[in-house]
């Protein structure tokens, strides 16, 4: 039993990353399939496949570094909202992670989004995540 499964999926990523491995396997939730997708589409990760065996179903995600320097293109991911304290953020009030650089995850009412992309559509939600 897992009490905050987010934060359980950002935890996999940043071990897998700290240990150089290629990829890593996570269970698979609609929410952690949604950050991930976010993820690629940000540059944040090489690949990703779902897949469905057993119950629940697993992701793998593969992780993406520099080709010469093996530096991680996620340098940073930490978890903003927890369940014993949840973080919002209005349109007023949205999170700029490194000044623009890095970006913050949001589940807003029209999905899961960076910040930037909640900004763009005028709506504000849950601070998942900051990545950079």
């Amino acid at each position: 039993m897992n009490t905050d499964p987010i934060a359980d999926y950002l935890t996999r990523v940043r071990n897998a990353i700290k240990a150089n491995h290629r990829v890593v396997e996570i269970p698979a939730s609609n929410l952690k399939k949604e950050i991930t997708k976010v993820l690629f589409e940000k540059g944040y990760i090489a690949n990703f496949k779902f897949e469905d065996n057993g119950p629940q179903g697993s992701i793998k995600v593969a992780l993406k570094y520099h080709p010469i320097t093996k530096i991680p293109a996620i340098r940073s991911i930490s978890r903003i909202s927890k369940p014993g304290l949840r973080k919002y953020a209005g349109m007023d009030t949205m999170p700029r992670v490194l000044n623009g650089l890095g970006i913050a995850i949001l589940s807003t009412s029209k999905g899961v989004m960076t910040d930037k992309e909640a900004r763009a559509q005028n709506v504000g939600g849950e601070v998942l995540c900051y990545v950079y």
